[in-house]
């Protein structure tokens, strides 16, 4: 029945989060489902194309549309992704799978239901690592199921109508649904960063949530301190709090923001001597805070029952065991081997395999070379300039080649650390080979000990002021080495410099 079975484990942290009320301490319990859109060309159940902004219902088959006698067929690619998504979270996969009717109406949902997965998920039981704040955290997920998206309402474009955009509509959908192990918005934060960097991996997810390909609903609820642990011993959550759910929320900031003042929310009301109303509810940026939506509705208010379209979904398990082949190194382990092979802090191994593409640059920076420097070069020079200028890697206008011959160019002796910033600010402006640039420009460091004890004879004759004071304190050879690189332009070798001073000195 199962390809691969993790069981979810507890939580390892030092403390729990608490937040102060007025009368006494207060935790936050989170439980997450993410809606992640399927990377593929078509949609679930038709072959309508899946393209982002298209004109309004031009990519609906009538499939989509659901007109009268037309019939899903499964998306066998949406399946495999699905499967791959799985096995990246260390999940139960499930062989044999059925999709359910989930019965409502909206005016987006052309169906009158959404073809989903209910007691018979894809996938099962599996565990999300983060960390935060030192503190090792198993997440443990649920379930993963596939079902389609629905369409979108506009109610911005007509004073007098609320118009149907259908082409979301049937686009397959992974909602994972986490446990609620979640304890800070922190946590939370951590938890969906983590979740969208493996299926980014995977590429199963590209996890774009600006425009709506990964969003969450965040279900909150909060206790006294003590009450989570009873809780989760029996495995018995009813009683834990009344949770409300926090619908569609896109952004890992505003993730963080919405758990943080839903519980204070929550708090306030239960300490003022109210009930928390278990309902659906929308997260508001602008204002700081969450409004009511509608009351949250059970499972049996959708009136789930398999649909009468589509048999069981049955998987063969050397078809599972080849996708789980084919599967990427992932960001845990990708993580340690970089701590391992390159001698990188935990720190710069997050950052360089926070995406793929990141890891991806730095690999090529540091075949061959120094992998402590090559992180400090892409962590900081690369991804500060990054960040300065609004670019992603993908568009960086200095290639993994090209910051590879600068350090090459540093190790070999031709160019200081110093001029390498300047080289490095040059390709970035202008492009070209390094090595080319620093011939064509005179950029090579000075090594030629002549000269630059000419020039240090020079800076001494002048200064015996200073002379007298470095002997008395040392560090004072700082503003000595400052004035040779400054009159050779900074390309005397600072490593010839120290040397030379330091025996003319006597130091």
């Amino acid at each position: 029945m199962t390809a691969t079975s993790t069981a979810s484990t507890a939580p390892r942290r030092k403390s729990a989060s608490l937040i102060k009320g007025a009368t006494g301490d207060w935790e936050i319990v989170v439980g997450m489902e993410v809606h992640a859109q399927v990377n593929s060309k078509a949609k679930l159940f038709s072959g309508a194309s899946t393209a982002f902004g298209g004109a309004p219902n031009s990519h609906v088959s009538l499939v989509d549309a659901a007109m009268p006698g037309m019939l899903p067929v499964i998306n066998r690619e949406c399946v495999a992704q699905a499967v791959r998504s799985g096995l990246g979270l260390n999940a139960k996969i499930n062989l044999v799978s059925v999709f359910d009717r989930k019965n409502y109406f909206y005016p987006d949902l052309p169906q009158g239901y959404q073809i989903s997965q209910f007691k018979q998920p894809v996938v099962g039981e599996g565990e999300v690592e983060i960390e935060v704040d030192g503190d090792v955290i198993k997440v443990g997920i649920e379930r993963l199921h596939l079902e389609q998206d629905a369409g979108k309402s506009i109610h911005d474009q007509s004073p007098e109508y609320t118009l149907v955009d259908l082409n979301r509509s049937g686009v397959a959908l992974m909602e994972i649904v986490s446990r609620p192990d979640i304890r800070s918005a922190k946590e939370a934060q951590a938890y969906v960063t983590k979740l969208r960097s493996i299926l980014r991996y995977l590429g199963t997810c590209d996890g774009d949530m600006e425009k709506g390909n990964l969003r969450a609903d965040v279900n909150v609820s909060v206790c006294k301190p003590g009450a989570y642990e009873r809780f989760r011993a029996s495995g018995d959550f009813k009683h834990l709090g009344t949770r409300c759910e926090i619908k569609n929320v896109n952004s890992i900031r505003f993730i963080g923001q919405a758990v943080e003042v839903e519980a204070r929310r929550q708090i306030a009301i239960i300490e003022d001597g109210g009930t928390i109303d278990q309902e659906t509810r929308l997260f508001d940026p602008n204002r700081g805070e969450t409004r009511s939506m509608r009351s949250k509705e059970e499972a049996h208010d959708y009136r789930y029952f398999p649909d009468p379209d589509l048999l069981p979904l049955e998987l063969d398990q050397a078809w599972v065991d080849e996708l789980a082949k084919g599967l990427p190194e992932l960001p845990d382990a990708k993580h340690a081997r970089f701590m391992s092979q390159y001698g990188l802090s935990s720190y710069d191994a997050d950052v360089l395999t926070a995406d793929r593409e990141s890891a991806d640059y730095f690999e090529v920076v540091a075949k061959g070379r120094d992998g402590k420097v090559a992180a400090n070069w892409v962590v900081n020079e690369l991804f500060g300039r990054l960040n300065k200028e609004g670019q992603d890697i993908e568009h960086a206008p200095v290639s993994s080649a090209q910051l590879g011959a600068i350090l090459d160019l540093i190790a070999s002796g031709t160019i200081s650390g110093k001029i390498a910033k300047d080289l490095f600010e040059i390709v970035w402006s202008e492009g070209g080979d390094p090595a080319e640039i620093v011939e064509k420009r005179g950029l090579r460091q000075v090594t030629d000990t002549g000269a630059i004890e000419k020039a240090i004879d020079e800076i001494i004759a002048k200064n015996p002021d200073k002379v007298e004071q470095v002997k008395a304190k040392p560090t004072m050879l700082g503003w000595f080495v400052g004035q040779v690189m400054k009159s050779s332009g900074g390309k005397a070798s600072p490593q010839a410099v120290n040397d030379i001073l330091k025996r003319k000195l006597g130091i």
